[in-house]
């Protein structure tokens, strides 16, 4: 039930920011004293509508989105009624069209901050300090924390009958003991642990070193078999190897809690990092496509690849049913980021091609105006519309393969 609660929970709150995304549009178009006919949650059969003034509001039968209609966006828009002539879009000037056409992605950026700002406060927000990397993984000391099981090879489920039970817990380890060596061997971090364990016989009896709250002790143990690539090469060849059954404990904290004021900062440092991952995941998407595939086709679904707002409710409904709001709520940031980031790509129908083509013609007139040369004018929508139907068939496309992919083989946190 919880799962499904927090399924439907962020879906809503996506709902709710796209729908504050359209109202952005609204709001400002109407301040600048564009005509603005309709604004409604959702597409599709209308469930009920209202109109106030010269806007019609209401709410659609499917709730994927909203939309808002500004009277004549571009030149070739044939909907302008007699007298309104001088409210259409497309003759305001290009600054306000661009505030009106990015109040979008400005939404969505404004609720990402604000989210991260009240994060930063709470639960805290990631410590830039932690360790993310291979090497500094490794270099961490070897407290540990005991599994349940050990498993047979490198494929992640949850443990079975017939998985050998943790070596470690089995010779009486607890967790956050810290390992500090094996057979006599120092163990000065997690990484001598590994390598340490990797030259030790499967199956054979260890001695383990290992200090709890600040006690020395010592505890024997059979070795467990699994199956591993080598430390320093994860696609080298699989080789039988020594297991003790334990994960890292990390002693830098994950999470940072801050003041109101140092809030601030923090929230800035993280929307900057947010915003460099996110150009480095818009580069690697067409790299990304086979991983989909292969997802989709019963092969491993890899970490790292994209998904939907369908694949991102499956997973808020995992931080629900776990307890993880700390987890929903940074969906909730990064979802809302990267839909802002998204939206100004210079590719119609996207708004930012409507800006990059307000942007062009302006520039184009400037260019004409010192050459003496005569205005050329609005650029012809109807000449882009090949380009805006290979967008949207791409576009529409990846986002089907996504969500297939989130169906049929959903990432998934808390279940590996």
């Amino acid at each position: 039930m919880s799962f499904a609660f927090g399924v439907v929970l962020f879906a809503l709150g996506i709902l709710i920011s796209v729908s504050l995304h359209e109202a952005g549009h609204m709001v400002t178009a109407k301040a600048f004293g564009m005509k603005v006919t309709r604004y409604f949650v959702g597409f599709g059969p209308t469930i009920f509508s209202f109109k106030r003034g010269e806007t019609e509001y209401g709410l659609k039968g499917i709730p994927l989105g909203g939309f808002c209609k500004i009277v004549g966006m571009t030149p070739q828009d044939d909907d302008v009624e007699p007298g309104d002539e001088k409210r259409v879009m497309w003759r305001y000037p290009v600054w306000k069209r661009t505030i009106v056409m990015s109040a979008g992605s400005i939404t969505h950026f404004g609720l990402a901050i604000f989210a991260a700002w009240l994060a930063a406060m709470t639960f805290g927000l990631p410590n830039p300090n932690f360790p993310s990397t291979e090497e500094q993984i490794r270099a961490e000391p070897a407290v540990i924390a005991i599994q349940e099981c050990v498993l047979p090879d490198t494929t992640y489920r949850a443990c079975e009958a017939g998985d050998a039970p943790s070596p470690a817990g089995a010779g009486g380890l607890q967790n956050g003991d810290r390992i500090t060596s094996i057979n006599g061997t120092p163990i000065t971090s997690y990484g001598d642990l590994l390598t340490t364990l990797r030259t030790t016989t499967p199956g054979s009896t260890a001695t383990l070193g290992y200090v709890r709250d600040g006690q020395p002790g010592t505890a024997e143990t059979t070795l467990a078999t699994t199956k591993r690539p080598p430390i320093d090469d994860p696609n080298g060849p699989v080789t039988e190897v020594s297991a003790l059954g334990v994960g890292l404990v990390v002693s830098t904290p994950g999470l940072i809690s801050h003041g109101p004021i140092d809030a601030i900062g923090a929230t800035s440092t993280f929307i900057g990092d947010m915003a460099v991952a996110t150009a480095q995941a818009l580069q690697r998407l067409p790299e990304k496509i086979p991983a989909l595939w292969t997802a989709i086709t019963g092969g491993e679904r890899d970490m790292d690849t994209p998904i939907s707002v369908v694949g991102a409710s499956i997973l808020g409904g995992e931080a629900v049913a776990n307890d993880a709001w700390e987890l929903f709520i940074m969906l909730f940031i990064s979802l809302n980021f990267f839909i802002g980031v998204f939206n100004l790509l210079p590719l119609l129908p996207l708004d930012g091609g409507h800006i990059a083509i307000a942007w062009f013609e302006r520039v184009r007139s400037w260019v004409y105006a010192l050459l003496r040369k005569p205005d050329p004018g609005r650029v012809d929508y109807f000449k882009l519309m090949p380009v805006t139907y290979a967008v949207i068939l791409i576009g529409g496309a990846f986002t089907l393969l996504t969500i297939t992919a989130d169906v049929v083989n959903p990432i998934s946190i808390f279940s590996r």
